[in-house]
């Protein structure tokens, strides 16, 4: 019922405002609680520091049979001649950037809206918060209401981008069983090191909460669907390994474009298993 009178004001919210416990130490942890945000940091900006030179380089990104996944698929008219590779020359001569800039955007937009990576870079370059039970040092939080975080909510559009781009890595991943002449029934070390990077994209990538929403989440009643129920139930169990997933991942996907930058410098030859 009106009353007349304007609504009082909130109470300023924040973790040093009037409203929360009066507490002197600014937190009662005695362990080295900043080892993990300060390593997360270290580890995402290691990566960050190294995909940006890779992508920027637009050089070595192939060697036969090998293709950085950082260039695939390669979009651009500019594009190293690859056989039967990850080739569609979609924009023309006028794109005069690296190419890895045309596909890098989603795969990294899936993992920047990460809901993982979301709680390890707020802890790791904002300190929101550093650590649990350790105040953050902002006066206020507004959470992911506002812009720019509110368009953390395209992670769930991102997720099909990156099922499309985990499709393309895996027929490279089938490609990389040729030799240097692209004849078939050939494997070298870089094989296996694609092998395992493409089992840990996908595991990465079907552990996903939006995959598991898709998979059923929206579902009233699991007995009328045990197909759905029963990917759901395996997407959850990996969901448990997550983080673990993300960072695995991320370090094999850099290991596989690593790889291949050596081979196309003449760093060392690609030992052949068969």
């Amino acid at each position: 019922m009106a009353t007349g009178t304007d609504p009082s004001p909130l109470p300023p919210t924040g973790v040093h405002s009037a409203s929360r416990a009066a507490i002197a130490a600014r937190h009662l942890r005695t362990d080295r609680w900043w080892l993990a945000p300060a390593g997360t940091a270290a580890g995402l900006l290691a990566f960050i520091v190294y995909s940006t030179w890779r992508a920027f380089a637009n050089s070595h990104y192939y060697a036969a049979p090998y293709v950085s996944p950082f260039y695939s698929p390669c979009l651009a008219e500019s594009c190293v001649p690859m056989r039967h590779g990850p080739n569609a020359e979609l924009f023309g001569g006028w794109w005069g950037l690296s190419p890895a800039l045309l596909i890098l955007v989603f795969p990294l937009g899936f993992r920047l809206t990460c809901y993982y990576y979301r709680k390890a870079y707020y802890r790791g370059f904002w300190a929101s918060p550093p650590a649990c039970a350790v105040a953050e040092p902002h006066r206020k939080y507004t959470g992911e209401t506002r812009f720019p975080l509110i368009l953390q909510n395209v992670h769930r559009y991102f997720f099909y981008a990156a099922l499309l781009v985990a499709c393309v890595l895996t027929y490279d991943t089938a490609l990389t069983f040729r030799n240097a002449e692209y004849a078939w029934g050939h494997a070298g070390l870089g094989s296996l090191i694609f092998l395992v990077n493409i089992a840990l994209i996908w595991a990465y990538t079907v552990s996903c909460h939006s995959c598991r929403h898709v998979l059923g989440g929206r579902l009233r009643h699991f007995s009328k669907h045990p197909v759905r129920y029963r990917l759901w139930g395996w997407a959850g169990k990996l969901n448990h390994r997550h983080a673990q997933l993300a960072w695995a991942s991320l370090v094999s996907v850099a290991a596989c474009d690593l790889y291949v930058y050596l081979l196309a410098t003449g760093a060392f030859a690609d030992p052949r298993l068969f």
